[in-house]
């Protein structure tokens, strides 16, 4: 190897040691961001949770990287099992996403705009239909009804269709 093919193999191994030392930060910020959610759905009283797990999208959608992307997605699994065993009577929860992104796509950038709305409590209809909503804001607007408060000048609740 040349003195040259040397210094750009050193460069390459340097840079993969930085992407797996962020990929492994951000993979312990999704684990305490999972363990954050589970603990507060286990305190007792009334509340507001709003959990972003980003690490689909940065880690995994932006990579192109489906493997790690089938994993996350397994560990939000498990963990999404004990929240719904911890849920109390009164609690709903509600789990979708801010924009879509399918990692196996030659892209990089947003690929899919549908997105999952998955909707579940004691007080919600087995098998309920929320059907293709025309906005995020859509959930937006279903809390602050469900909290009494104003609504937001964009989305339609669907608190009334559960």
């Amino acid at each position: 190897m040349s003195e040259e093919e040397v210094k750009k193999a050193q460069q390459q191994a340097e840079e993969a040691k930085k992407q797996a030392a962020a990929a492994a930060a951000v993979k312990a910020d999704f684990d305490t961001g999972l363990a954050a959610l589970q603990s507060v759905v286990e305190e007792p009283g009334p509340g507001l949770v709003l959990a972003n797990l980003v690490d689909f999208d940065t880690l995994y959608g932006h990579r192109n990287d489906p493997e790690g992307y089938a994993g996350a997605l397994r560990s939000f699994d498990d963990a999404l099992a004990g929240v719904l065993r911890a849920l109390r009577p009164d609690d709903l929860l509600i789990v979708s996403a801010d924009h879509g992104n399918d990692p196996t796509t030659p892209t990089t950038d947003h690929s899919r705009e549908l997105v999952p709305l998955l909707v579940t409590g004691e007080h919600v209809g087995a098998g309920r239909d929320l059907g293709l909503r025309a906005t995020f804001a859509d959930v937006a607007a279903t809390v602050a009804e469900l909290l009494s408060l104003a609504p937001p000048q964009v989305g339609t609740s669907f608190a009334r269709e559960l």
